[in-house]
C-alpha cells in the first residue's frame, strides 16, 4: 500500500514537471525501493527520473534495478554519462553488470571508465564465473601493520567511503599478504599510540579466489560474519565478500537447485521476463529424455501383458505403486540433497545414510501396506493373495525408492555432477520401472501367472 502511495506521488511530481521537488523527495527514500518504483514505471520515464536522480544516489538505485532496465539506461545515457555510472558502482556491482551485458556495451563502458575503475573491474571479470574472485569487491579498508591507532583512524576518514564496510579493517605486512584484522570499535577505544600489530586479531579465516560461491556461503553460515576477506594462492589480501552478496548468491543457488529438482535447465532471468520461446528451450529438453526414459516403463508394462489379460485387476494398483515409490524417493532425495548441500552429508557417511533409510522404508512401507492391505480386503473386496501381492510390492517399491533416492544424488555428486539433477523426476522414472518388475515377479510367485 505505501509502495503503491509513493508511486503515485512520484507519477504526480513527474507529470508536474515538479523536478526539484521530486528530487527532494526521491532522496528521503531507500535505494532499493526507489528501484522498484522506478520498475512500475514506463522506459522513458524512468531513464527521466534517473537523470534527477543526484549522482551517488543514482548508482546506488542503478544497481537495484533488473538487467533489462539497467541496459536501456546505460545506453540511453552518453557515454561521458555512463563511464559516471560504473565509476559510482562499487567494483563488484560494476563487474556483475558488465558480465550481463553484451561486448560492445562493455568496451564503451570500460573505456570511459576511469582507470581505477576499468583495473578493479578487469581484476574481477578475470575469476572464473561463481567463484569467490567473481564476486568479492576490492573496496575495502587495509591498514599496514606498523600504524598507530591515530594514523589507522585518519585512513579510514582518507577512503572509508569508498569502502563496502569500514566496520573490520584488514591488516597486511609489506608484500601485501593477510596477518590480521582489527574491528573499528577496538582502534576507537585503544590508545591514539598503540601500533596496529599489537591490537589485531591474528587469527583470520580467509577464503581463497577460487573457492565455489556456494562453499563460500557455508563459511558465512559457519563463522557468521558479515564480511570475509579473500587471498590468492599466496595468501595475498585482494578483497572481500559481504553478506549482501552471499544472499543474492543462496537465492541464485536455491532457485537453480529448484530448478534442477523440477527438471528444467536454470535460467538467471525472472519468470515474468522470460519469454515463451526461452521458457521452452529450459523445459523441453529434460522433458523429452523423461518421456524416452518412461518408454522403459510402457516396455515392461508390455512384456507382461499375457499375465495382466489373466488377472486385469492387478492394472487398477499400478498408478498408487507407482506414485507412491516416486513420491518416496523425491522426499528422501530432497532431504540428501540439503544434506549434501549444507555439508550435513558427507562420502563416509553413505553406510550410515543406506542403514538409516532401510529402517524407516521398513516402517513407512510396513505402515502404508498395512493400511492398503485394510482398504484392498474391506473396501476393494480383492483375493487374499492379490492383497499380498500389492502389500509385498508397496513395501518393495518404498524401500527400493528410498534406496535409489539416496544413492544416486551422492553419486552424483562424487563423479562431479550436481547433486539437484538426481532429484525427483529422474528417481521417480527409475523407481517406477523397478516397482513395476517386482510387481509382475510377486504376482508369477503369488498368484502363477
Amino acid at each position: 500500500m505505501e509502495t503503491r502511495i509513493e508511486l503515485e506521488e512520484l507519477i504526480r511530481l513527474l507529470d508536474a514537471k515538479q523536478y526539484t521537488n521530486l528530487r527532494q523527495f526521491l532522496a528521503e527514500l531507500n535505494e532499493a525501493d526507489i528501484a522498484v518504483l522506478m520498475e512500475e514505471l514506463e522506459a522513458e520515464a524512468m531513464l527521466k527520473v534517473f537523470r534527477i536522480l543526484p549522482k551517488d544516489l543514482a548508482a546506488d538505485v542503478f544497481s537495484y534495478l533488473e538487467t533489462d532496465s539497467q541496459e536501456f539506461i546505460i545506453n540511453s545515457l552518453s557515454d561521458r554519462e555512463a563511464g559516471s555510472v560504473i565509476d559510482n558502482l562499487m567494483a563488484d556491482d560494476a563487474a556483475d553488470f558488465l558480465e550481463e551485458m553484451p561486448a560492445n556495451v562493455v568496451e564503451r563502458l570500460l573505456a570511459n571508465a576511469n582507470p581505477d575503475t576499468r583495473r578493479a573491474v578487469n581484476q574481477l571479470l578475470r575469476y572464473p564465473e561463481d567463484s569467490a574472485g567473481s564476486i568479492m569487491t576490492v573496496e575495502y579498508v587495509s591498514l599496514k601493520e606498523n600504524l598507530t591507532v591515530d594514523q589507522a583512524i585518519e585512513r579510514i576518514r582518507a577512503i572509508g567511503l569508498d569502502s563496502e564496510t569500514s566496520n573490520i579493517c584488514y591488516v597486511l605486512d609489506t608484500r601485501r599478504e593477510l596477518v590480521g584484522t582489527v574491528a573499528l570499535r577496538y582502534l576507537l577505544l585503544s590508545q591514539g599510540n598503540e601500533v596496529i600489530a599489537d591490537i589485531m586479531h591474528e587469527n583470520v579465516i580467509a577464503v581463497n579466489t577460487l573457492m565455489d560461491q556456494e562453499q563460500v556461503a557455508a563459511q558465512f553460515k559457519k563463522y557468521d560474519f558479515m564480511a570475509m576477506p579473500v587471498v590468492d594462492n599466496e595468501n595475498r589480501m585482494v578483497g572481500i565478500i559481504t553478506v549482501d552478496d552471499i544472499v543474492d548468491i543462496m537465492e541464485e543457488e536455491t532457485t537453480e537447485d529448484m530448478e534442477k529438482m523440477a527438471a528444467i535447465v536454470p535460467s538467471d532471468k525472472p519468470y515474468m521476463r522470460t519469454t515463451v520461446g526461452e521458457t521452452f528451450k529450459k523445459r523441453i529438453p529434460w522433458l523429452l529424455l523423461l518421456m524416452v526414459s518412461a518408454t522403459f516403463t510402457g516396455a515392461i508394462i508390455a512384456s507382461f501383458e499375457d499375465a495382466l489379460s489373466v488377472c486385469a485387476v492387478l492394472v487398477a494398483f499400478i498408478p498408487m505403486l507407482m506414485d507412491t515409490g516416486g513420491n518416496a524417493g523425491g522426499q528422501v532425495s530432497v532431504t540428501v540433497i540439503r544434506g549434501l548441500s549444507l555439508g550435513e552429508i558427507t562420502y563416509r557417511d553413505v553406510p550410515r545414510v543406506i542403514w538409516k533409510e532401510i529402517r524407516v522404508a521398513l516402517l513407512c512401507g510396513g505402515t502404508l501396506a498395512a493400511a492398503n492391505f485394510a482398504k484392498l480386503m474391506l473396501f476393494d473386496r480383492v483375493g487374499m493373495m492379490v492383497a499380498l501381492t500389492v502389500c509385498l510390492t508397496l513395501v518393495a517399491a518404498v524401500l527400493m525408492a528410498m534406496l535409489v533416492g539416496c544413492l544416486l544424488p551422492i553419486g552424483a555428486k562424487k563423479i562431479g555432477f550436481d547433486p539437484a539433477v538426481m532429484a525427483s523426476p529422474f528417481i521417480t522414472t527409475i523407481v517406477d520401472a523397478l516397482s513395476l518388475l517386482v510387481y509382475f515377479r510377486f504376482a508369477a510367485m503369488l498368484l502363477g501367472i
